[in-house]
């Protein structure tokens, strides 16, 4: 994610890194520098123009405390200004606690508008939500099949009239059966064209008019740029939207598109989508991005996903099992589905601060999980609660059952056999305790 953006700015924060003192001449070529690869990410002009000014005022008027290099104040003051240009602070949605939530999906076609109106109907419900896909979506061919497939994914009811070529009237219809059948929230994924025209802007704003949205939200494409950020505000004109997700930011390497587009439409960045995984969506902390944009990781969005997965129960059951030194092939397993669900290997490594340059080019290959579990899956229940009982005969049948060869099968056990000589640190007879990880604040 904006990996060119991270590694260009990098490279130009290094002209005061060494430097004793900030002055005049080595800020000012710091930020000419910096203001060059703004304009290399497809910043809008004006933006980039009023950034580096600010930054430049903000750094002029600044001492450099003895405990603080000339880098780090201006990496910070940078990093403070990033936050400020894409909002200052996340941007809540707007969720009815009494009557019915109605979320109205609108932006160009091939946006994501459709699979992301199913990532949040998950996000949603995932919060107890009861939820109801609309199809409105007339004019794209299988658009709708699209959303009925992505809605019995997740199992959430997707509401469509068949034959109709009126994408208003199936609005409406979708807040009766809605009311009808105890559902308190409705997403409405709209038709999209190629580019803004008076037949789209028609049709949404017709839909808006009618159905009273609580949120409008523009879903766009990052990777488009500042051709994202000109539909933006030409939607914004005709529709007034309330906030903006930001798809395919994995894809995008530049930045542009994140950094303009609460600038020049006035409205916040709600969500951002990582991805084809329909558990792929984060809320949009502008802090975490700037983190991230300055190669500083973003341990908190980490912590996060891994407390979505984490299970009370399950965590204290591996707590005791550790302290008796029981560590196991089963407990190892649990361990491997549960970073699955989290994302790519990638990119929750990417969020680790420091790690992000080192794994750039390097080609993680998240099958190497699947194998693992496949080598696993292949063992007995009896063998995975004492890997002593495999021996050669047992490893060849665990080989041939995996798909995977001798000397891979070796190779797990034997670092799974080092892995548990670690976990003796921690059990009870070391003395030592682990912390109970329910209690742990990261905030």
């Amino acid at each position: 994610m904006l990996e060119d953006l991270t590694l260009k700015l990098e490279k130009a924060l290094k002209k005061v890194t060494g430097q004793g003192r900030l002055t005049e001449n080595n800020i000012s070529d710091t930020l000419r520098e910096i203001r060059l690869v703004l304009l290399d990410a497809d910043v809008n002009y004006k933006i980039t123009k009023q950034f580096i000014e600010d930054v430049k005022i903000k750094a002029l008027g600044q001492e450099v405390l003895t405990s603080v290099t000339p880098g780090q104040l201006i990496t910070k003051i940078i990093y403070d200004e990033l936050t400020k240009l894409m909002g200052g602070q996340r941007s809540e949605l707007n969720l009815n606690a009494s009557g019915p939530t109605v979320i109205l999906h609108v932006g160009l076609q091939g946006s994501g508008k459709t699979t992301f109106s199913a990532k949040l109907a998950k996000y949603l419900k995932d919060k107890k939500r009861n939820v109801l896909l609309t199809a409105c979506d007339i004019y794209r061919p299988a658009a709708v099949e699209q959303l009925r497939l992505l809605g019995k994914q997740i199992d959430v009811p997707v509401f469509s009239i068949d034959g109709s070529n009126d994408a208003v009237k199936i609005a409406e219809e979708s807040l009766k059966y809605a009311k009808e059948n105890g559902l308190n929230t409705v997403i409405i994924d709209t038709a999209g064209r190629l580019h803004v025209d008076e037949v789209l802007m028609d049709e949404v704003s017709a839909i808006k008019e009618k159905v009273k949205p609580t949120e409008t939200l523009f879903v766009v494409d990052s990777m488009t740029g500042q051709d994202a950020v000109n539909s933006a505000k030409a939607f914004h004109d005709r529709v007034n939207f309330d906030g903006i997700v930001l798809t395919k930011l994995d894809g995008d390497s530049r930045g542009g598109c994140a950094l303009s587009i609460k600038a020049v439409v006035s409205k916040p960045i709600k969500f951002i989508s990582l991805g084809e995984k329909l558990d792929s969506i984060e809320i949009f902390h502008p802090e975490r991005l700037a983190s991230r944009i300055l190669g500083k990781g973003d341990i908190v969005s980490l912590v996060e996903k891994a407390q979505e997965q984490f299970d009370e129960k399950e965590a204290d059951d591996l707590e005791k099992r550790l302290m008796q030194n029981k560590f196991d092939f089963e407990d190892f397993l649990k361990q491997i589905k549960m970073l699955k669900k989290m994302g790519s290997m990638k990119s929750l490594l990417a969020m680790v601060p420091g790690l992000n340059k080192q794994i750039k080019n390097t080609d993680i290959d998240d099958k190497q999980l699947v194998k693992v579990e496949s080598i696993i899956q292949s063992m007995t229940e009896t063998e995975r609660s004492n890997p002593k009982l495999l021996n050669g005969s047992r490893r060849k049948r665990i080989a041939k059952g995996s798909g995977n060869s001798i000397q891979e099968v070796n190779r797990l056990i034997k670092q799974f056999g080092e892995m548990q000589k670690m976990m003796k640190m921690f059990s009870g007879k070391s003395g030592k305790r682990i912390p109970n990880l329910k209690n742990l604040n990261f905030n």
